[in-house]
């Protein structure tokens, strides 16, 4: 096992190479990243598939990781770019997807929602754009504060907070759960 913090395995990959370093911040990260392109992609076949290029890729752009913000967030962001290349390779991704937010919001327009299985958040992400999507899971499944999010999407703190409030909003109205602060 090779001991050391984010940071400083980041270091040793890039001043000598150190795949025992690369690897052990890939077993850190790996389920983060997996579960991450799983909830972006709805597939656990491609999501494992998009993990391993996003750790190629991680390894290759491991130099433009300035040490600001978290490595999980810079990582995420790379998983989140390997999604959106694969997504434009298949145009097929945006059909798929669209037939099941709109079965999804059919289906449980006609029944109430419960926030009862996995199943259930699959459908409620959705019914969301990719970027909300991504920013979703990367604040409610990952932990990522709403700095390391604004970090990793490029984008000021503010946006990340009114992304997730529309997200949230837009899960609501599509499946009609009231908020418990309002209803």
């Amino acid at each position: 096992m090779v001991p050391g913090d984010d940071k400083e395995l980041v270091a040793r990959v890039l001043s000598a190479q150190d795949t025992a370093a690369f690897g052990e911040l890939i077993r850190r990260h790996q389920s983060h990243v997996r579960n991450f392109l799983r909830k972006l992609s709805g597939d656990f076949t491609l999501a494992d598939d998009l993990a391993q290029d996003c750790f190629m890729h991680a390894w290759e752009k491991l130099h433009t990781y300035s040490g600001k913000g978290s490595f999980i967030g810079w990582l995420l962001k790379v998983a989140y770019t390997t999604f959106l290349q694969s997504k434009r390779k298949s145009k097929r991704y945006a059909e798929i997807l669209e037939e099941a937010g709109n079965a999804a919001v059919a289906g449980e327009r006609s029944s109430s929602a419960h926030f009862d299985e996995a199943g259930d958040l699959d459908r409620f992400l959705a019914v969301l754009t990719e970027e909300e999507r991504a920013i979703m899971v990367m604040s409610y499944a990952c932990g990522l504060s709403h700095r390391e999010i604004g970090l990793s999407m490029a984008m000021p703190v503010g946006t990340v907070k009114s992304m997730i409030f529309r997200g949230k909003e837009k899960i609501r109205t599509n499946f009609g759960i009231q908020d418990r602060q309002h209803g």
